[in-house]
């Protein structure tokens, strides 16, 4: 979307993954491979050191914004746009527990949740859902996307179960004892959110605003299987905006609701663009050009009218990712001695031919098998 631009602007693009086979490294012009597990003043030390390096004009960051945010001034003195909403908003919003509290205060709704990091805590907020009549779910609470999330389910394994796509299913137990287990081990354990598990559909509301929190536009669009439904629904869209004042968010940002009871309520709100942003475009806008634009002069260009009520499907697609690399084999192994003698030899039993019939049918004559009428 960045090079195909409504300005026609030639865009050379810069990336970093942890990995030097990301795919998305494959898009870029030039890439570099990023420090893994450092601190937030190391990581901050190398996108600044990258952005010198190469004479970054933007920087788009898709994660570790808590690490980068409070350099928007650093990057800005060596000739860098950082895109990325106020400090003290990434902060609040890289923790689940926090955002909740923050939304919750404003009048948002938000599902009943508990902040655990231990067995016997997560025991105890399972069982206060169950008893609710609800299924719980676990995930990590601060800033770590999908990973780490199950629903908690003790019931047992279904045929149907198993002949459906497989799903994030753990038991409560084996859970609280991964948790304790990692504790004793001497692990860091990180605190988990315990919240209910939510109705579909889930809904992605992905938002320009200016800085200070002036909404631009947002496209909601509702997720069904491989599915996404592009809505016209303003009291959807309103949640988001409620949201992005109250934080101030700037540029791109996405706001995730689902269903409770009926009611849309909020699952995640954060200060970045979603990794589905590019489904936007079916609506008519080039969200992350605009936000470019806007970033650098002020002004997102003209936006189209949304196009909404349409459907599109998200489908697998094939890149070429660089060179291949030799993959090692495993070594061929020695068949062990078996275990078991072997089964003996059984020969096979002699065909014994009937005797032949004591009045044989004369050539030419119809052979009848009579059978009682019943």
């Amino acid at each position: 979307m960045l090079r195909e631009n409504p300005d026609a602007t030639d865009v050379r693009i810069y990336g970093s993954n942890i990995s030097r086979h990301a795919p998305a490294l494959a898009a870029c012009d030039v890439s570099e491979v990023e420090p893994h597990r450092v601190s937030n003043a190391a990581y901050a030390e190398f996108a600044l050191d990258f952005c010198r390096r190469h004479a970054i004009d933007v920087l788009i960051p898709p994660r570790r914004l808590d690490a980068l945010a409070p350099y928007a001034d650093a990057f800005a003195a060596d000739g860098t746009k950082l895109m990325c909403s106020p400090a003290a908003a990434v902060s609040t919003l890289t923790s689940k527990s926090l955002t909740y509290e923050a939304a919750q205060a404003i009048g948002v709704p938000v599902p009943p949740w508990w902040i655990v990091s231990d067995g016997e805590q997560l025991r105890a907020a399972a069982r206060q859902i169950a008893d609710a009549g609800s299924i719980a779910c676990v995930k990590p609470a601060g800033e770590f996307s999908a990973f780490g999330f199950r629903i908690l389910d003790d019931e047992p394994l279904r045929m149907k179960d198993l002949l459906a796509p497989a799903r994030p299913v753990a038991s409560v137990g084996a859970v609280a004892d991964a948790l304790d287990r990692a504790a004793d081990q001497g692990e860091k354990v990180p605190e988990f959110i315990v919240m209910p598990y939510l109705d579909d559909p889930e809904v992605s509301i992905d938002c320009l605003s200016a800085p200070g929190g002036d909404m631009v536009t947002c496209v909601a669009r509702s997720k069904d299987g491989r599915y996404r439904h592009l809505l016209d629904a303003p009291a959807l869209t309103a949640i988001a905006q409620r949201l992005v004042s109250h934080f101030r968010l700037a540029y791109l940002s996405n706001v995730q609701l689902r269903h409770w009871h009926g009611r849309p309520i909020l699952l995640e709100a954060n200060p970045r663009a979603s990794a589905g942003i590019f489904q936007t475009a079916f609506a008519g806008v080039n969200l992350p050009w605009a936000a470019v634009r806007l970033l650098l002069t002020g002004d997102p260009g003209r936006l189209a009218p949304l196009r909404l009520g349409g459907r599109v499907a998200v489908t697998e697609s094939v890149m070429a990712v660089g060179p291949s690399e030799p993959v090692p084999l495993p070594e061929p192994m020695v068949p062990p001695e078996p275990l078991l003698p072997p089964r003996p030899v059984v020969p096979p039993k002699p065909v014994i031919q009937p005797e032949p019939l004591a009045s044989p049918v004369p050539a030419g004559a119809t052979a009848v098998s009579a059978a009682p009428l019943v």
